[in-house]
């Protein structure tokens, strides 16, 4: 977490295509806009897919096996890459999809660990992972309750486990967000929960911190035009960087709850705008007042309006004009 109690993590994805120039402007570009952690998916063709394994309706652009194949990095560029985000003051994160995955990751020097959704049920990755003794975030887009506690399971003898929320739909629609499933992530295996975001907007994210989510994710792209399977459902820097700061604005608002009873804020206020008792026409002395002759004007620094009653039938010492401030001393 950061100083704030909330962690943004700038999701990358496929949006270098890649390019390793490409990737390294990512990093700096999502840390410039306030990511606290830079993602990336460490793809190995040959570990993790069949060739004539299909690719998702939201990208068909080329064969899936083909396109690991292309855009993956080598390990000194993994290397790189992850010097690149402590050089940006951000945190290196990557989901690995196989295996040997998880073993480049770990060569590299890999802090903490993402498990996509589709990997949930891959236990033997699981364990791998949770062997590291470190940080991992679980998404839980695509799983059922059976199995998002297998993975809890394992993935507990491991380091810190952070549970994410997420709707794998790309996009996805504010009904499907399911912040309900967050919450009870958090009632049922005691853990910190987050959002890992796959809407177009911010509202979900916001709604999120609020209800204390620790951990938000969200896609970045340079821009939606770009090629890939993200890149059209991820936020642009301008929108990222402000989003960044409303997401961080609300967790301030989250973690300072505020005392009622503690009015000193409100001194200078209280007098201003609240309503002192005043007469609301001339007085004689030895007069009665009655609910006729006061009224109730600012400022609030003579007797409260809320006192009236106390006045009534009491005598006045001498004559009052109206408008007249009514005092305790002005009263027999």
């Amino acid at each position: 977490m950061n100083d704030k109690g909330i962690t943004i993590i700038a999701e990358i994805g496929s949006v270098p295509d890649g390019s390793f120039g490409n990737a390294i402007k990512a990093v700096e570009a999502a840390a410039n806009c306030g990511a606290d952690v830079v993602k990336f998916q460490t793809h190995i063709a040959e570990a993790e897919t069949l060739a004539d394994a299909p690719m998702p309706a939201y990208f068909e652009g080329e064969p899936r096996f083909q396109y690991f194949q292309r855009t993956g990095f080598s390990i000194d560029e993994w290397r790189k890459l992850k010097e690149a985000c402590a050089t940006n003051g951000a945190k290196f994160l990557s989901s690995p999809f196989s295996l040997e995955a998880v073993d480049l990751l770990e060569s590299v020097g890999a802090d903490l660990y993402k498990i996509p959704s589709g990997e949930v049920s891959n236990v033997p990755l699981l364990e791998r992972v949770a062997a590291t003794g470190k940080l991992v975030y679980l998404s839980s887009g695509m799983s059922n309750w059976a199995e998002l506690d297998a993975a809890v399971a394992v993935l507990r003898k491991g380091g810190q486990l952070i549970l994410m929320q997420c709707s794998s739909a790309y996009p996805c629609a504010p009904e499907r967000v399911g912040l309900n499933v967050m919450l009870e992530m958090q009632k049922r295996y005691g853990l910190p929960v987050g959002l890992s975001d796959h809407t177009l907007g911010q509202a979900a994210c916001i709604s999120a911190v609020a209800l204390g989510a620790r951990v938000i994710e969200k896609h970045f792209t340079f821009s939606r035009l770009m090629y890939g399977s993200d890149a059209r459902h991820s936020m642009e820097p301008d929108e990222f960087k402000a989003f960044c700061s409303h997401v961080k604005e609300a967790a301030i608002i989250r973690a300072n709850p505020v005392d009622k009873d503690d009015l000193q804020d409100y001194r200078d206020m209280k007098r201003i705008f609240e309503k002192s008792v005043v007469t609301a026409r001339a007085v004689q002395a030895g007069q009665s007042l009655e609910a006729a002759d006061i009224a109730f004007k600012k400022p609030g620094d003579g007797i409260p309006a809320a006192r009236r009653t106390e006045l009534l039938g009491r005598q006045v010492r001498h004559a009052l004009a109206p408008d007249h401030k009514i005092t305790w001393e002005d009263l027999k």
